[in-house]
């Protein structure tokens, strides 16, 4: 069955998603880049061993460098040549923490659980999007403007295919969550699930999960697709998604430092 995953996830989650208003996408070669947002960010196809691989890193630290921007490259781990990762670390690549690809069958999640005493569930727009923040940067104790950025963005370029939702209590935001809807109608991606500490071990994370999944039932898609922290990685195999991969972004700064998060 996680073959069959696999196959569908290098068919339609190669490219890039709803670039935020203001980016773009770009061809270089095999490669598919998103120029604009807070960082560059560059994805290709499952096997590049055709093709002169040190040529197009070296291609994508000169583009990025003129613009004086960092850029991800993500890469995962079934990608060829095996020496991928190897070759972006020569030319000045870090790596950041390595993810579990998930993919689950919409069909196989379970009913949403009830919400924690105290805690609601609600879909929200722009407006929210400073609280957000605010708890995103409490929980990774840094300044998390960017996402706020992502997601004022996503909302801007394509607000039907970005659903931002807030697990409230006491009207403050404990924790957030939100799924894009791409546009292949296939897979539904689910970004955030950051939880206040104190409100972990209630079901808020599940519930935010069931809440989107519903979401992205209404809506016709057929898969779940999510990269998994070490932390999110069982609670989501709990819920029926299915390991197939994991990913690694690796990211190149500018010697000056500029661009980057």
């Amino acid at each position: 069955m996680s073959e069959d995953l696999l196959t569908a996830y290098d068919e339609h989650l190669r490219g890039t998603g709803v670039p935020a208003l203001g980016a773009w996408t770009e061809r270089d070669g095999p490669l598919l880049r998103v120029v604009g947002e807070h960082r560059g960010f560059v994805t290709g196809p499952r096997d590049l061993s055709g093709h002169d691989v040190d040529a197009l890193i070296a291609a994508q630290i000169a583009f990025f460098s003129a613009r004086g921007e960092a850029v991800e490259w993500k890469t995962r781990g079934h990608d060829l040549p095996s020496d991928l990762p190897d070759r972006l670390r020569a030319a000045g690549f870090v790596a950041e923490p390595t993810e579990t690809v998930v993919i689950g069958r919409i069909t196989d999640m379970p009913a949403a659980p009830p919400a924690s005493d105290g805690v609601v569930i609600r879909r929200v727009g722009a407006e929210a999007i400073p609280a957000i923040v605010a708890m995103e940067s409490q929980v990774w104790e840094r300044d998390c403007g960017f996402i706020g950025d992502h997601l004022a963005g996503g909302l801007a370029a394509d607000s039907g295919r970005l659903a931002i939702f807030t697990a409230e209590a006491a009207g403050q935001v404990v924790a957030a969550a939100w799924v894009a809807l791409r546009e292949d109608g296939v897979f539904a991606s689910l970004w955030g699930g950051s939880t206040l500490k104190a409100w972990r071990g209630r079901g808020i994370y599940r519930a935010l999960v069931a809440v989107r999944a519903r979401l992205a039932a209404e809506h016709g898609y057929r898969y779940l697709q999510v990269d998994a922290s070490d932390d999110s990685r069982p609670i989501l195999e709990r819920l029926g998604f299915n390991a197939v991969t994991t990913t690694t972004p690796y990211v190149w700064s500018p010697p000056t430092g500029g661009g980057g998060n």
